[in-house]
């Protein structure tokens, strides 16, 4: 796969105002930080931002930044757009090395719907969890958790130890083997195997072990808020 780089531009003035400047001039303000650097602010451009946004999976990719020839790979930690018009206006990227190891959340995808006897029977999927997530190397996220359903029957269901993931990639939770997706009847109720917390439900993604450089990021992130 392609790397998927933004060019970014380093701001030289922070607030509200500079950054309602920013936008007025097609792009997104932002903050880069984490690692063993402070804080930067910076500004990316709105039509590479809306690409790479409307490209799926922009919050679980490792994603390259490129300020004048020299590139960084990051995380995207948070995106907010504006209530009304929904594009994007401020963006936190985290500095990462590709072998470090971070918290992200998978898409879950389905394959071989054809071949399940229960669901040509007229049963239907109950999607317990339709993103899971792991520990996986920056550098190394997968793409999707892929569960073949060939041979699935009513009544069963597929939980995570029957799923093999890739080399260094392991789920966050690790005291139950947690269900992914059952196999219903028609007119059954939903299965509801477990709750989700909200915590485990659309996290973002996460450096494992998070340190000070967070609440710096937080700190320079609010200097620049401006629906």
């Amino acid at each position: 796969m392609a790397d998927l780089v933004l060019n970014v531009d380093v701001r030289e003035k922070t607030g509200t105002g500079a950054a309602r400047v920013t936008r007025a001039a097609d792009l997104v303000p932002g903050v880069l930080y984490g690692g063993d650097k402070g804080p930067v602010p910076i500004s990316l451009r709105m039509n590479e931002l809306k690409k790479a946004l409307s490209g799926g999976g922009f919050l679980s990719k490792l994603v390259k930044i490129d300020h004048k020839g020299e590139r960084q790979p990051v995380i995207v930690r948070d995106v907010q757009f504006h209530p009304v018009s929904s594009v994007p206006v401020h963006l936190d990227l985290y500095r990462v090395t590709e072998d470090q190891i971070i918290a992200v959340e998978i898409p879950v995808h389905f394959a071989n719907e054809e071949k399940s006897p229960g669901l040509k029977r007229g049963g239907a999927l109950n999607v317990v969890r339709h993103t899971i997530e792991v520990h996986a190397p920056a550098g190394a996220i997968p793409d999707q958790i892929l569960i073949d359903l060939s041979g699935l029957d009513i009544g069963d269901s597929v939980h995570i130890s029957a799923i093999s993931l890739p080399a260094n990639v392991t789920p966050t939770i690790t005291d139950r083997d947690f269900t992914i997706v059952t196999l219903t009847g028609a007119m059954a109720d939903p299965v509801e195997e477990e709750e989700v917390t909200d915590e485990e439900e659309g996290a973002e993604p996460e450096l494992v072990g998070k340190d000070k450089d967070d609440e710096d990021g937080d700190d320079a992130k609010a200097d620049d808020k401006d629906t």
